[in-house]
């Protein structure tokens, strides 16, 4: 199998390749995200320990009590998941809802830059199907870009996981089109375009698996560094590996909480033995969870001027008001300005002589990251890959590619992928919680079998 193209294998000199080595690491987490949508089974490779060393963190090895500040930010669990219930949770869970935040731009029918495309897995929960354009607001429509009944008709033989491959220039009044230098994607290219109704499109189990997800595995776990020294992690490389595990982690915990327990009857529930072993009995998997919500919060929060003023237009007046006014809410909201106004403070990053250099290398292999997701053998895991690496992308983008709100430029589909993010780290918080009881009554039963409970 060849390399990848732009991977850290391809640099020079043993101290470069020491640094990018490091990052790799974070390269084998994320690419975890795409197969952690799809590969929910239980002899999947679970996600990397961190390599961090959590020492800010009160909690003591092994305890499932998070108390104190989250590491490297400035908002402790118990303010951040008390936030999370009463003030960003509701919101986001109507917000995401909304005719501006139901539709995302994706391209779904991509090359892989790494190897040729041996086409998509043929699960009927891997699909996502089209659907009619009557469905979308006015202005997504073409005056002649109606679908055909044969497009309309999918895998799984109904209209629950509808897409729509219809344009129209319009809908980016008042939007610019722009790349972001921490993706891989054109996305000013418009060319075989898809518009997705993430409601529709649920990210969860799909059975995903076999040579094609084995591959993406190989390419990464004994091609981009299988092994690499924890000690010389610099704080940068440390920040972004628990921004990738964390996010690897809310994508467990939604795989577990919409699970496919009975293929014959297509029974649908929870997993908590996947929760358990995933997530919860690996306290970095729940610490770093926490670390990206609030760094993806932060990065809202910066913007918040910004994304005020955004014109959320989908031609229905009535919708739009309400998504203006639910914006404002989450943004300006009283209890979050006044007990976690600074989420993470990105300004002590990228300090030092080395710190320009240091963002071009690591900001090169989460292009590289985004790359992989056009690997993705099912259709629904890419959609929900390409979305939330585009949301942390553009997270990052926003702290630390932007001099000034001023200079801030946004593409449409950026804040989408940005709010839905961290509606999905918002729901992955809540649900961990929620199951905290049931966790720990696991936790007491495997260090004591033969207890009763």
């Amino acid at each position: 199998m060849g390399k990848a193209e732009g991977s850290s294998s391809d640099d020079g000199g043993n101290a470069k390749s020491r640094r990018i080595c490091a990052w790799a690491a974070a390269v084998v987490a994320l690419v975890a995200v795409a197969l952690a949508i799809a590969a929910g089974s239980r002899d999947a490779p679970e996600i990397p320990d961190s390599a961090t060393g959590n020492k800010s963190c009160e909690c003591l090895p092994g305890s499932r009590s998070y108390t104190g500040l989250v590491e490297d930010c400035c908002c402790d669990y118990e303010t951040a998941g008390s936030l999370n219930e009463q003030v960003l949770h509701p919101i986001l869970q109507e917000l995401v809802k909304t005719p501006f935040f139901r539709y995302f731009k994706v391209k779904l029918w991509c090359d892989c830059p790494f190897w040729p495309d041996d086409g998509m897995c043929h699960l009927r929960d891997c699909s996502v199907c089209e659907c009619q354009e009557s469905e979308f607001p006015e202005p997504f429509k073409k005056s002649s870009g109606v679908l055909s009944a044969d497009d309309v008709i999918c895998q799984e033989g109904k209209p629950q996981a509808a897409v729509d491959r219809t344009l129209d220039d319009k809908i980016f009044n008042g939007w610019i089109e722009i790349d972001n230098p921490w993706t891989y994607d054109d996305e000013t290219d418009n060319t075989a375009m898809t518009y997705v109704n993430l409601q529709l499109n649920p990210e969860r189990y799909t059975g995903y698996a076999g040579p094609s997800a084995q591959r993406i595995w190989a390419a990464v776990y004994q091609e981009n560094c299988p092994q690499y020294p924890s000690e010389d992690l610099c704080h940068e490389k440390k920040v972004m590996y628990k921004l990738i595990s964390g996010l690897h982690s809310s994508i467990s915990v939604h795989i577990a909480s919409d699970y496919l327990l009975d293929a014959f009857a297509n029974l649908w529930g929870q997993n908590l033995e996947l929760l358990y072993d995933r997530v919860w009995k690996h306290p970095d998997h729940v610490r770093n969870l926490y670390f990206v919500y609030l760094f993806v919060l932060r990065a809202v929060t910066k913007a918040a001027d910004y994304l005020e003023q955004a014109e959320y237009n989908t031609g229905n007046p009535i919708e739009d008001l309400k998504t203006q006014s639910l914006v404002r809410q989450l943004l300006y909201n009283p209890k979050l300005l006044s007990a976690c106004p600074v989420p993470f403070d990105e300004a002590k990053l990228w300090q030092g002589e080395n710190g320009p250099e240091l963002k071009q290398q690591i900001q090169k292999q989460f292009r590289n990251i985004s790359a992989v997701m056009n690997c993705v053998g099912c259709e629904k895991c890419r959609l929900w890959g390409k979305l939330q690496v585009n949301g942390l992308a553009t997270a990052l983008k926003i702290l630390f590619s932007v001099d000034g709100e001023n200079n801030l430029q946004l593409q449409r589909n950026e804040v989408i992928a940005l709010f839905n993010l961290l509606n999905r780290l918002s729901e992955s918080i809540k649900f961990v919680h929620d199951m905290e009881p049931l966790m720990e009554k696991m936790e007491r039963h495997d260090s004591n079998p033969t207890a009763t409970s």
